[in-house]
């Protein structure tokens, strides 16, 4: 009789066949793809992983608990703040994400977003649907000459910028922890990022320090008219300070791809704001991210296993 396999948990419903191919030696159980705290405990008491990786839903403290023999835990992506980083490093459990992965896709995606808002393309679209031929009437933005700053310039923010650059727009960024940035990227601070940006668009991690970073003071502070992108994590924006400058002005686009709670349910105050453009956190959902997001998670996982 053969001995069972170790287990990896996925807190999701699938894993991209190539990231399969690498975990042969192991049982892979799927918590699908809404899993909550329970069903994440229940799974770990059930299996008793040596590895989890995170697509959705949180692993706090009590999911680890629920697993003894649980040495890693892996993003499926960049971010980690759903993984309670500080109950990890107490049981001795290893955290990695999958840095890099889908920079592409997220960059990508907060481009088409700036492009979508600077040029009115959803408006303009819903006009052209409902028989109007709006020419004579309305004038959008060029990017060209203008400024836009970035807050994290990791991979996905230096993919940005480089596309940025290419559209002639001057380029900033605020990162502490950035080194050696290409010439064409001016490291700035957060004070010179409201001040001088004609658009923001966000590709930090979501901290306790840095949650609500744009809210009424500092979007006060920023160019009357600036744009507003964020392909990172909701919590990095207060929403309620968000949609009042949007109606005011201060702001006039906001094209959004993570919210303060998802999935984002119905009504909710962004609903029926036309100057917001609104994605359901899909920037790094391309065929191409997915493969490249489960290998990596799965790779990461291993190594750190055999470590």
């Amino acid at each position: 009789m053969s001995a069972k396999k170790p287990v990896f948990i996925v807190t999701g419903a699938d894993l991209a066949t190539q990231a399969l191919a690498l975990l042969g030696d192991y049982e892979v159980v799927y918590a699908g793809k809404t899993p909550t705290e329970d069903d994440l405990i229940a799974l770990c008491r059930q299996h008793d992983p040596v590895a989890i990786i995170v697509r959705y839903g949180k692993v706090n403290g009590a999911v680890m608990d629920a697993a003894p023999s649980l040495k890693v835990i892996s993003k499926h992506g960049s971010g980690t703040d759903t993984i309670d980083k500080a109950a990890a490093a107490q049981r001795g459990i290893q955290v990695k994400a999958a840095v890099g992965a889908n920079a592409a896709a997220v960059a990508e995606h907060a481009l088409a977003l700036l492009l979508a808002c600077a040029k009115s393309v959803v408006q303009l679209d819903e006009r052209m649907h409902a028989g109007h031929w709006d020419k004579a009437t309305h004038k959008s933005l060029e990017l060209a000459g203008r400024t836009v700053g970035l807050v994290g310039l990791g991979a996905i923010g230096l993919r940005f910028a480089r596309m940025a650059h290419a559209m002639d727009m001057r380029v900033i960024g605020f990162d502490p922890y950035a080194r050696d940035l290409p010439d064409y990227v001016q490291s700035v601070d957060l004070e010179t990022i409201w001040r001088e940006s004609d658009a923001i668009s966000l590709h930090c991690p979501l901290t306790a320090d840095n949650a609500k970073l744009l809210n009424a003071r500092t979007l006060a502070q920023c160019k009357p008219g600036v744009i507003v992108v964020n392909t990172a994590r909701g919590g990095l924006i207060d929403e309620g300070a968000l949609l009042e400058a949007v109606r005011s002005g201060q702001v006039r686009s906001a094209g959004l791809d993570s919210f303060a709670v998802e999935p984002m349910t119905a009504p909710h105050p962004f609903h029926g704001e036309k100057r917001i453009t609104l994605s359901p956190h899909i920037g790094g959902v391309t065929s191409d991210a997915y493969v490249n997001m489960g290998v990596a998670a799965a790779q990461n996982a291993l190594a750190m296993l055999a470590s």
